[in-house]
């Protein structure tokens, strides 16, 4: 168990919006020694903000999880100024919207790239940072889609689930080494991933796709879903929190009320009929609700 936040280090990506900023900020208030990490820094601003608003500090750096440079300046930055890392938080990430068809070979590799293998290309540098002192923890910032797939998401369906394996994987192979993996899976909560950072395929808005009405049916019914949704972010902030300070964390955590159900449903109801119900709530574009 890390019992206490000081001296702490915290490596957290993905921190110039939505649940990086908030669980930056929130951990800076605990008293660990936060590094928040974005790709601009040029947007460190928000983020900036909110530290100065608690008279908090952190000491933000540049990296984007798909430049290995980027990484390894990040990692040298870290031993030379605190010589070691206790806790990495792989929160960088983006969804891209749009039927497979519509769906460019790039638009999914991009895809893959930062929510996937960005994952990896970070966890793999910052391991060697935890790992001689026999004590870490990993949190994967992962989603409800990491378990139950949706139309018009599958690339993004398809990253989440690939981070799911890979971190019930690393579960096992790092805890001989005292340090524990988990993920948090959070459903619906009103950030910047889908509004100024939401991404859609170049052809979601074709009018000559035979997807159009759906892609148009889906965007909507997200946009009503977000204008009744009532979760926090930070919610979240304060779920990473409890995960670093419990003894034997668990591999998994679903944040929210909704999300749980759906996970619930997930794994009771026969798949025919549980696709039925994906299928009527999200494809049907006569349902207006």
């Amino acid at each position: 168990m890390l019992n206490s936040t000081i001296n702490q280090t915290v490596l957290i990506t993905g921190c110039s919006s939505g649940f990086g900023l908030t669980i930056a900020a929130h951990l800076a208030q605990e008293g660990y020694r936060v590094i928040p990490t974005m790709r601009d820094l040029d947007k460190k601003g928000p983020l900036q903000s909110e530290l100065n608003k608690n008279n908090l500090q952190a000491n933000i750096l540049q990296l984007d999880v798909t430049d290995r440079a980027s990484i390894r300046e990040a990692r040298l930055q870290i031993m030379d100024q605190y010589g070691y890392l206790d806790i990495l938080i792989n929160n960088a990430g983006y969804g891209i919207g749009g039927f497979f068809e519509d769906l460019s070979e790039q638009e999914i590799r991009d895809q893959m790239e930062t929510n996937f293998f960005g994952v990896q290309n970070i966890t793999r540098e910052m391991i060697p940072l935890m790992r001689p002192r026999k004590r870490g923890r990993i949190i994967n910032i992962s989603s409800v889609s990491g378990f139950s797939a949706a139309p018009c998401f599958g690339a993004y369906n398809a990253s989440k689930w690939a981070l799911e394996a890979f971190s019930e994987s690393l579960f096992y192979e790092l805890k001989p080494f005292g340090i524990h993996v988990s993920l948090i899976e959070p459903g619906m909560y009103p950030t910047k991933i889908f509004q100024e950072n939401a991404k859609y395929a170049k052809n979601f808005d074709n009018k000559s796709s035979p997807y159009y009405p759906y892609t148009q049916h889906i965007k909507n019914y997200v946009y009503r879903l977000l204008e009744h949704c009532t979760n926090s972010p930070e919610e979240i902030a304060r779920l990473v929190a409890q995960v670093i300070k419990q003894k034997n964390p668990k591999l998994r955590y679903i944040p929210d009320r909704k999300t749980k159900f759906v996970y619930l449903l997930r794994k009771v109801l026969p798949f025919q009929l549980y696709s039925s119900m994906i299928f009527r709530e999200m494809m049907n574009t006569d349902n207006k609700r």
